[in-house]
């Protein structure tokens, strides 16, 4: 079990990280709670190419700043006033790559997650869906531009390997706005696993997804 080095992050392609992050545990400590979970779900975002990212065509605001650090960085955001959504900044600094965690498979601390969900019992609900796993973590946006290498939130190899055969590529969820790149295969998951977002592309006899 081994926390994820900087140079994880550090590499240039978003995608290979985003396969690579299925499998892995994102892990938070507050007030010396510790909660965890297996990443089953996540989405890549390329940055300025790409129509679907938040710093497209080089957008800078107050909220996007923080893209643009250095990779194993986090920068979570408000969706529609609600959801707090943790994504992971890769890449070298001035290169907004970042990438959406969209599941978790609970694994530690499930009480604790139940308590802040509100929910009385064990269910794919609790943290399947960005803003589920960002509130049972309690991962909130006062954490954005928290270094993932520190020890309030990383993420840890503990040496589970998801073979190709089980991970699945979909085109992304929520981004229609984004033209011919919401089409784009930037969503990763693994097959099979209940604990990912609902989605009408998840049963791969739908025809919208790639074994890679």
């Amino acid at each position: 079990m081994s926390k994820l080095p900087r140079s994880f992050y550090m590499r240039d392609d978003v995608l290979q990280i985003t396969r690579e992050l299925l499998g892995k545990f994102l892990v938070t400590r507050f007030r010396d709670v510790i909660t965890s979970g297996m990443i089953t779900e996540a989405e890549a975002y390329a940055g300025v190419i790409d129509s679907a990212s938040h710093a497209h065509k080089g957008r800078r605001t107050n909220r996007t700043e923080i893209m643009y650090a250095t990779g194993g960085t986090a920068y979570v955001y408000l969706c529609y006033g609600v959801h707090h959504l943790f994504n992971v900044v890769t890449n070298e600094k001035d290169i907004p790559h970042a990438i959406l965690i969209r599941g978790l498979e609970p694994v530690e601390g499930i009480e604790t997650m139940l308590r802040r969900r509100k929910m009385k019992s064990l269910s794919p609900s609790l943290t399947s869906g960005p803003g589920s796993l960002s509130k049972a973590l309690d991962i909130q946006v006062k954490h954005t531009g928290t270094d993932l290498l520190g020890d309030k939130i990383w993420i840890e190899d503990r040496g589970v390997k998801i073979p190709s055969s089980k991970i699945v590529r979909t085109k992304r969820i929520g981004v229609e706005y984004a033209g011919e790149h919401a089409h784009l295969p930037y969503r990763f998951i693994i097959k099979g696993n209940k604990w990912i977002t609902k989605s009408p592309f998840n049963k791969s006899e739908s025809g919208n997804l790639k074994t890679r």
